[in-house]
C-alpha cells in the first residue's frame, strides 16, 4: 500500500513536470484567479472600517423643550443608560452647547455679533445616544418616543440621520453579495480553464493510461497521478500568490495608511495569514484535483 502511494505521489510529480508549458499555463491562471479571490476578501476591510469610522462618528440627539427640568432629563438619561443597546449616554445643558458653539465659531466675528445681540441664549438641552450597534438607533428611539419622558422632547434628529445609517447597512451588504457571487463566478472561471489546461496534458498521457488498463492498473492507481498532479498545481499557485500578497502590501501599506490613516492592511493580512492561506489552499487544490478527476474520466473508458 505504502509502495503504491509512493509510485502514485512520483508518477504525480513526474506528469507536472513532463509538461510544463500546459502545467506553467494552469499554475498561471489559478493564480490570477485566486489572487483576485484574495484580493475581494482583503477588500472587505477597508470597506469594513472606513464604515466602522463613520459609524463612530454617527449619534443620535435628542432635544428637551424649554420647560423640562434638569431632574426630568437626568431621569431619561439612567433610563437609556440602562439599555443593554445603548453604548453611551451625554447629558448636554444649554450652557454646555452655547460654549460648544462659540468655540466652534469664534473664528465668525459675524456670527458671533448676532448671537451677542439675540441677547439669550437659542440653544437647547440635548442626550447625545451612542448606540452598540447602528441597527438598535431605530429600537432606542421607538423606547424614547413610547415611554413617559416623551412629552419633553422637541424634536430627535433620528429621522435626519436615518437615510445614513441604510445606506451604512446597504453599502456592507452590497459588499458582502458582491464578494460571494464573484468569487463563485471566478472559481467556475478558474475550474473551467484548469479543466482544460489537464485535458491537454491528459492527452500526452493517453497511450499511458491505455497501457495501465490492460495490464490491470485499478482506476484508482491511475487517477491518483493526476490527482497529485492538479494538487501540485494548486498548491504552487496558491503559495506563489499569498507570497505575491505579502510582497505588495509589504511595498505599498505605508502608503495605503497614508491614504486611509488607521487602515493597516499589512497588519491585517499577517493576523489573518492562516485563513487567508487556507482560503487559497482550498481554492487551488481543490479547482486542480476536481478538474483532474472530470478530465480523466474519458480516458478510463478503454
Amino acid at each position: 500500500m505504502l509502495t503504491s502511494f509512493k509510485r502514485i505521489i512520483r508518477f504525480g510529480w513526474k506528469n507536472f513536470k513532463r509538461n510544463p508549458g500546459s502545467s506553467s499555463a494552469a499554475v498561471f491562471i489559478l493564480v490570477i484567479v485566486i489572487s483576485m479571490i484574495t484580493g475581494l476578501y482583503l477588500l472587505q476591510r477597508p470597506v469594513e472600517y472606513l464604515v466602522e469610522t463613520i459609524e463612530e462618528k454617527v449619534d443620535v440627539s435628542l432635544y428637551f423643550k424649554e420647560e423640562a427640568s434638569e431632574a426630568e432629563m437626568l431621569v431619561l438619561t439612567e433610563q437609556l443608560e440602562s439599555i443593554p443597546e445603548v453604548q453611551d449616554v451625554t447629558y448636554v445643558s444649554k450652557d454646555d452647547a452655547l460654549c460648544v458653539f462659540k468655540e466652534r465659531h469664534e473664528q465668525d466675528p459675524l456670527l458671533m455679533e448676532s448671537l451677542e445681540e439675540l441677547g439669550i441664549n437659542p440653544f437647547l438641552a440635548s442626550l447625545s445616544i451612542k448606540a452598540a450597534d447602528p441597527e438598535n438607533y431605530k429600537g432606542i428611539i421607538e423606547f424614547v418616543e413610547g415611554g413617559e419622558h416623551s412629552s419633553l422632547i422637541e424634536k430627535i434628529d433620528y429621522y435626519k440621520k436615518e437615510p445614513i445609517l441604510q445606506k451604512l447597512f446597504s453599502i456592507n451588504d452590497q459588499v458582502n453579495r458582491f464578494g460571494i457571487g464573484f468569487s463563485v463566478i471566478l472559481g467556475i472561471v478558474a475550474f473551467l480553464v484548469a479543466l482544460n489546461q489537464i485535458q491537454i496534458s491528459l492527452k500526452n498521457s493517453k497511450e499511458e493510461i491505455n497501457t495501465m488498463k490492460i495490464v490491470g492498473a485499478s482506476d484508482w492507481f491511475i487517477k491518483g497521478p493526476f490527482i497529485v498532479q492538479g494538487a501540485v498545481i494548486g498548491t504552487m499557485a496558491a503559495l506563489i500568490s499569498v507570497l505575491l500578497f505579502f510582497g505588495g502590501l509589504s511595498v505599498f501599506n505605508s502608503r495605503i495608511e497614508a491614504s486611509i490613516p488607521g487602515l493597516d492592511m499589512l497588519g491585517f493580512f499577517s493576523n489573518h495569514f492562516i485563513l487567508i492561506l487556507l482560503i487559497q489552499l482550498v481554492t487551488g487544490i481543490g479547482v486542480g484535483v476536481s478538474a483532474s478527476l472530470i478530465a480523466i474520466r474519458k480516458y478510463l473508458k478503454v
